[in-house]
C-alpha cells in the first residue's frame, strides 16, 4: 500500500482474503461500479477526479478487494448531456451488469441518472452534482449524494456574507439547475439571516458560453455593493478578466461558490481577485493525517497535486466500498439499508450518509481568494463541518417523497 491510512488497514481486516494480490482477486470474481461523468465536459475537474477513483480502486486491491473480490469500475463519458448519460447507464445495467451507478458532474445529468436509477431499481452515488432536489424534491430511495450540496455550501457561505455590511446584492449564476439552485437558496438564508438585504438584480449567462461584456456592465449598472456569484471554469475566468479591467469588483464583496477549488482558481493565476469569501479546497494547507495519507499517495502516484475533484472521486470508492462492505453484499435494497446512517472515511476525515435524506455530511472549506507568488490561492481556510449545515429531520420531511 501507498499509504498507511486507517480506512485501508480496517479494509483489508474486513475483506475475506486478507492482502490478496490481484490476480488471486480475479479468480473470484468482481464486483463492478459504473461510472459516468462529463470527461469530455469539463476536464478541469473530472480528470483529477478520475485520478483520484483510480487511485482509491488501486489500494483496495491491493488490500484484498471488496468481499473477497476484485472491484472495477467501469467508466463511460455522458458528454455533458443527460440523455447520454442515461444511454451510458442503460449499457452499464443491461450489458455490463454493474452492482451500482455512481458519478457524474452537472446537476441536471445527475438529476436523469437519479431518476433512471429509480425507474430501474439500482443503487445510484452521486458524487459531484449539487442541486439539492437531487435528495430534497426529486428524491427517491435508490440515490445517495457525496458532496456538500448548494444548500450546505450556501449556508457556509450566507454564515460569512451576513457579517458584511451590504445591504444591495446582485447574483451571477448558469442559467441552469445548478445555478438557479444556488441562487435561490442563497438568497433564502441570506434574508432570512439579513431582513434589510435588497436584490438588485440578477444575471443568468448560459453554462460554457458566458458573454462577460454585458454580463460584467448589467451587474455594474445595478450599483450593488455585493455580488454573489455563481459561474465556474472558463466562464469564472472570462468574467473576472471582464471584471478586473472594469473595476466591477473593486470596493466591493463578492461571495463566490466553488471559485476556492484548485480546479478554478489555479487557471487565474495573477488575475485572481483577492478578498472574494469562497468554498473550496487549499490542499497545501490541510494538515490531518486523513489528508497528509491521501495527499502523500496521490503525489506519488501521479506526480502532481490534487484538485477538489481527486478528493471527490477518491472518496466516492471509498463510501461505495465501505456501504458494500456493510451489506455484505450487491443487493440493491441491502446496499440501500446499509448506506443509511453509514459512517465512511475520506480525506477530510468522517463523514456519514443521513438515513432521513441520503445526503452525506462530507464538509467543504470558507475562506478567502489572494494571490501568492503570481498564483490564485485560499487563505484562511476553515473547514466547516456539512452536519451542521443541513436542515432537520422535520424540514427534510417536508421538502422530501416518502420513500
Amino acid at each position: 500500500m501507498r499509504t498507511g491510512s486507517v480506512w485501508l488497514a480496517a479494509l483489508a481486516a474486513s475483506v475475506a482474503l486478507g492482502a490478496a494480490a490481484p490476480a488471486a482477486l480475479a479468480q473470484q470474481g468482481e464486483i463492478k461500479i459504473g461510472e459516468i461523468n462529463s470527461y469530455s465536459g469539463l476536464p478541469a475537474f473530472t480528470e483529477p477526479y478520475r485520478k483520484g477513483w483510480q487511485l482509491a480502486v488501486e489500494e483496495i486491491n491491493k488490500a484484498g478487494g471488496v468481499l473477497g473480490k476484485k472491484l472495477v469500475v467501469i467508466s463511460k463519458d455522458d458528454g455533458g448531456r443527460p440523455a447520454d448519460a442515461v444511454t451510458a447507464a442503460n449499457e452499464l445495467v443491461s450489458r455490463d451488469k454493474v452492482d451500482m451507478l455512481a458519478g457524474a458532474f452537472f446537476s441536471h445529468i445527475g438529476l436523469a441518472l437519479a431518476d433512471f436509477a429509480k425507474q430501474k431499481q439500482m443503487f445510484y452515488l452521486a458524487g459531484e452534482p449539487l442541486t439539492d432536489a437531487i435528495v430534497w424534491s426529486a428524491g427517491n430511495k435508490y440515490t445517495f449524494r457525496l458532496r456538500p450540496s448548494n444548500y450546505m455550501q450556501a449556508a457556509m457561505l450566507a454564515e460569512e456574507a451576513a457579517k458584511l455590511p451590504a445591504k444591495r446584492w446582485a447574483t451571477i449564476a448558469p442559467n441552469y439547475e445548478y445555478g438557479q439552485s444556488a441562487v435561490a437558496v442563497f438568497k433564502q438564508l441570506l434574508s432570512a439571516k439579513r431582513p434589510d438585504i435588497e436584490w438588485v438584480g440578477e444575471q443568468w449567462p448560459p453554462q460554457g458560453k458566458i458573454d462577460a461584456g454585458p454580463v460584467v456592465q448589467a451587474v455594474a449598472a445595478m450599483k450593488p455593493d455585493a455580488i454573489l456569484n455563481v459561474t465556474f471554469g472558463p466562464d469564472l475566468v472570462k468574467l473576472v478578466r471582464e471584471g478586473n479591467s472594469r473595476g466591477l469588483f473593486k470596493d466591493r464583496a463578492v461571495v463566490s461558490f466553488l471559485t476556492g477549488e484548485p480546479e478554478y482558481i489555479d487557471p487565474l493565476k495573477d488575475e485572481t481577485p483577492e478578498g472574494w469569501i469562497v468554498t473550496g479546497y487549499p490542499w497545501d494547507s490541510v494538515k490531518t493525517p486523513e489528508h497528509d495519507a491521501f495527499l502523500k499517495a496521490y503525489q506519488a502516484k501521479f506526480n502532481d497535486y490534487p484538485r477538489l475533484g481527486s478528493v471527490v472521486g477518491y472518496a466516492l470508492i471509498q463510501s461505495a466500498v465501505a456501504i458494500i462492505n456493510k451489506a455484505g453484499s450487491t443487493d440493491t435494497e441491502k446496499l440501500i439499508a446499509a448506506a443509511r446512517g453509514l459512517e465512511f472515511d475520506t480525506p477530510f476525515g468522517k463523514s456519514m450518509f443521513r438515513a432521513i435524506d441520503h445526503q452525506a455530511t462530507l464538509g467543504a472549506f470558507v475562506g478567502k481568494t489572494a494571490v501568492k507568488d503570481g498564483r490564485g490561492v485560499m487563505v484562511d481556510a476553515v473547514y466547516r463541518d456539512g452536519a451542521k449545515y443541513l436542515p432537520s429531520d422535520e424540514e427534510v420531511k417536508k421538502m422530501r417523497p416518502q420513500s
